[in-house]
């Protein structure tokens, strides 16, 4: 005589990677994108032509976005082959996984106004929208203080590269000109 309980048990479907090396290692995808995108990052900034120009110089903050997302990596990977990420109650997951496609599509939405926007715009405001978007997308609910946030960002950013570094971002209406 079976009970109610084994019934749900066997008609609850198992995750993927069970009793294997990947179970709860699904988050090592992750790292493999961080990895792809610091190396694109460090492999264009060393090919790219700079003259003769002084240090730090156009190349430098690639470089050190690189390499800071590929010791982020190793940490994320290291941490997950120490520490898989088991799921808890495989008995009340009816699905093999969740994606909140909402906040996907804020995000998504926010980095393609973003460059649509940005000639217009200018930076600070086409960089402070996005920001904004994410913020959003992410689930904060103080739009007020996400808007000043991220203008604040999007000028500490805009003189750091446009200022100290030489660069022209665009200034948009800001600046007077579209």
């Amino acid at each position: 005589m079976s009970t109610p309980d084994a019934a749900v048990t066997r008609n609850t479907p198992t995750p993927a990677a069970a009793g294997t090396f990947w179970e709860g290692r699904s988050g090592l995808i992750m790292p493999v994108l961080i990895t792809a995108f610091s190396l694109f990052f460090i492999i264009g900034s060393i090919a790219m032509d700079t003259g003769d120009a002084d240090f730090p110089g156009p190349g430098f903050f690639p470089t050190l976005i690189g390499v800071v997302g590929l010791v982020l990596a190793a940490v994320i990977t290291v941490g997950l082959l120490r520490h898989p990420e088991r799921p808890d109650g495989h008995a009340a997951q009816t699905t093999r996984f969740h994606s909140d496609f909402t906040s996907l599509g804020w995000a998504v939405l926010g980095f393609l106004a973003f460059a649509v926007l940005l000639p217009w715009l200018g930076w600070i405001l086409a960089s402070g929208l996005l920001f904004w978007c994410v913020a959003h997308g992410f689930g904060s609910r103080r739009p007020v203080f996400d808007i000043l946030v991220a203008l604040f960002m999007g000028s500490v950013a805009y003189l750091a590269f446009d200022v100290a570094l030489g660069l022209n971002l665009p200034s948009g209406i800001l600046g007077g000109g579209f």
